[in-house]
């Protein structure tokens, strides 16, 4: 098996080689299987992380969600932990955190007692397997918010046979690509 930085390395790299047509048109059919997912529909809250470095874009789930009357939460790195705050829109966010937009500081605090979650990463395997970015602050936030329903995004090209796997992985409940839910 791989390891993390091996498999972050290539995934990496994949990323910056996909072209922005395809990650756009693949970020929308991602994008409307998350709106099809029950648990979304039923959700008042959606935890949403915002995109960069050619990831899932997540504009148009944020538009949809809050069209939808949603209230949607965006998470902030404040020293080893994550935040996430209620946001109204794209004129909420400020660069922090390694460049990634983040909730500008005069925003409430979403409790994270329920809801959605829809998350990143870098690598996923078909049982749900998730290599993060390496700080652990979805783990740690998702351990201390156990009633937030969780739902990965990725792109095919970031799936593998097998990731490594630590105790303190907290699984998605789901993975969404553009071709299949897991």
């Amino acid at each position: 098996m791989e390891t993390k930085a091996d498999i972050r390395k290539k995934v990496f790299r994949l990323r910056k080689e996909a072209g922005r047509t395809q990650i756009i048109r693949d970020s929308r059919t991602i994008a409307g299987r998350l709106f099809a997912l029950p648990e979304y529909e039923q959700a008042d809250w959606i935890y949403l992380y915002i995109d960069c470095r050619n990831e899932v874009m997540t504009q148009e789930i944020l538009s949809e969600s809050l069209a939808r009357g949603k209230k949607v939460a965006a998470p902030k790195v404040v020293g080893k932990e994550m935040i996430f705050y209620r946001i109204f829109g794209e004129e909420d966010l400020e660069p922090g955190y390694f460049g990634i937009r983040e909730p500008r500081p005069h925003l409430d605090v979403a409790d994270g007692s329920s809801g959605l979650m829809v998350m990143p990463g870098v690598a996923f395997d078909r049982q749900r397997g998730r290599v993060g970015y390496g700080g652990g602050f979805y783990d740690r936030y998702l351990a201390a918010h156990p009633n937030l329903f969780t739902a990965a995004v990725a792109f095919e090209f970031q799936l593998f046979d097998q990731v490594p796997r630590e105790e303190t992985d907290i699984l998605p409940c789901c993975l969404i690509t553009e071709k299949q839910i897991y």
